[in-house]
């Protein structure tokens, strides 16, 4: 197992990948397989883990308030669809004609 470093030139950043290499039975050649690790930081040369799609590794603790905010939302969220239940209930039932 090795670690690859390798520059994105569109991007301009360096990728660290780990590296594993086996042997192909059909081809008859070895091949590798890689896992990106995360990005290499320029001024420093540390890797910063990365999850692969352009964000970093989120460790970021919520405190109550956001948990309230979710809250809030989610309960507008559900009022406005129980409204919006309750008209199409009623419209079917004029279609109906109940």
């Amino acid at each position: 197992m090795a670690i690859i470093k390798q520059y994105d030139k569109r991007s301009g950043i360096t990728y660290a990948y780990e590296s594993h290499s086996y042997w192909d039975p059909e081809k008859k050649m070895t091949r590798a397989k890689r896992k990106l690790i995360g990005r290499v930081d320029p001024e420093t040369g540390e890797i910063v883990p990365t999850d692969g799609r352009n964000r970093k590794c989120r460790t970021v603790a919520m405190d109550s308030a956001d948990y309230k905010k979710m809250y809030g939302k989610l309960l507008k969220k559900y009022e406005a669809q129980e409204t919006l239940i309750e008209s199409l209930k009623k419209q079917i039932k004029e279609l109906k004609g109940y």
